[in-house]
């Protein structure tokens, strides 16, 4: 009898063990985990700011229609926003080298995020991605917006690179748009397309697509270089 029982403490073990590495893990999260903390401070140079780095640059590159968007979240996985990223259970906090978000990025051919043709991280954008949860992916934000400053290269580029260049560029030219360059940037913001479209003003799509519209701050940086004569500055 005792070797019956033992046995059937070991297929039970086994059955458990089973079920557990079949399930999907989720982390759960707590309401002051999801809320976004800071946003009003200003940045640290010492600190990686979710809201402002890190989802931008998923939802401009890996978050689009058809991959891990709210709608497809192919493999089950949703990127569009923080709740949605912990709980497809790619990220654990401190640990990028065994956080899947950050594994993908450095894989080669079709196993790697985003897939070809669309480009790869660059090292400074897989940077942000690794050291956001070294620091323990927090849902934090920061203040970087300044209205007094609308030139090309101190404002404007690190808008369109963070929030738009992800679908508009050689590899994937969402809307036949490459935003990879200055003269792209001009063209749509000379013929109103750009405005338009980060004002989801009616007749224009909404960029960025799927993802949060751009502040109010960020706006008025591009209409004041517009204004300015959307020089290369």
């Amino acid at each position: 009898m005792k070797s019956c029982s033992l046995v059937l403490r070991v297929v039970n073990g086994v059955i458990f063990l089973a079920l557990i590495s079949a399930c999907k893990h989720e982390i759960p999260l707590t309401e002051a985990q999801v809320q976004i903390t800071g946003g009003t401070q200003t940045c640290s140079a010492d600190t990686v700011y979710f809201q402002n780095k890190v989802l931008p640059l998923l939802n401009s590159s890996c978050a689009m229609s058809g991959c891990h968007d709210a709608i497809t979240h192919k493999e089950g996985i949703n990127l569009t926003a923080y709740a949605t990223i912990f709980s497809s259970g790619v990220v654990l906090p401190g640990n990028p080298a065994n956080s899947n978000l950050y594994k993908v990025l450095n894989k080669s051919g079709s196993e790697r995020m985003p897939p070809p043709p669309a480009a790869a991280f660059t090292q400074a954008q897989k940077d942000i991605v690794f050291n956001w949860i070294l620091q323990g992916a927090k849902n934090n934000a920061c203040n970087d917006c300044d209205t007094s400053l609308f030139t090309y290269s101190g404002a404007i580029a690190p808008i369109v690179n963070t929030y738009c260049k992800g679908c508009h560029n050689p590899s994937s030219l969402g809307g036949n748009i490459d935003l990879s360059i200055y003269a792209g940037v001009k063209t749509i913001a000379v013929n109103g397309k750009l405005m338009g479209s980060i004002t989801h003003t009616t007749g224009f799509i909404a960029m960025p697509q799927g993802g949060t519209k751009l502040s109010d701050c960020r706006i008025q940086q591009i209409q004041k270089w517009i204004a300015a004569g959307t020089l290369n500055n």
